[in-house]
């Protein structure tokens, strides 16, 4: 009895172990432009991106314009700089940051308390326009 409890405990640390790391295997396979790994922080769903901090930042301008995105207020200053405008009748903050030469940092968040799948979306966007350069 007690080998099979063992046994038991066993395969559900292993399930949770698994389960656990699924999400980041597939964010991982999901784009080939951004580090591969998302972080929702706050609201803020945060990535890495493999490009240089003027051609994510030119990407996220397109993407607001693609999106017919209004009130698009651009703040960009050398090395940081946030896009703050109304897409689909809700607010969007996209931040930008250099983080070195070639990785840019891109937070995104959608409305007051945030939208995971909407900020997925844009960030799917700015993966695109980057990968079409």
């Amino acid at each position: 009895m007690f080998k099979m409890k063992k046994w038991l405990l066993f395969l559900i640390a292993v399930v949770f172990a698994v389960s656990g790391c699924a999400p980041l295997v597939i964010g991982g396979v999901a784009t080939g432009a951004a580090s591969g790994t998302y972080f929702y922080i706050s609201g803020n769903m945060v990535t890495d991106y493999l490009f240089p901090f003027d051609e994510v930042w030119a990407a996220s301008e397109k993407v607001v314009a693609e999106m017919h995105g209004v009130d698009v207020a651009p703040n960009k200053e050398i090395s940081k700089g946030t896009i703050d405008a109304v897409i689909d009748n809700e607010e969007v903050r996209i931040s930008v940051k250099y983080k070195s030469k070639d990785v840019t940092t891109v937070a995104i968040r959608v409305g007051i308390i945030g939208s995971k799948l909407s900020s997925q979306r844009l960030h799917d966007k700015i993966a695109d326009h980057l990968l079409k350069r």
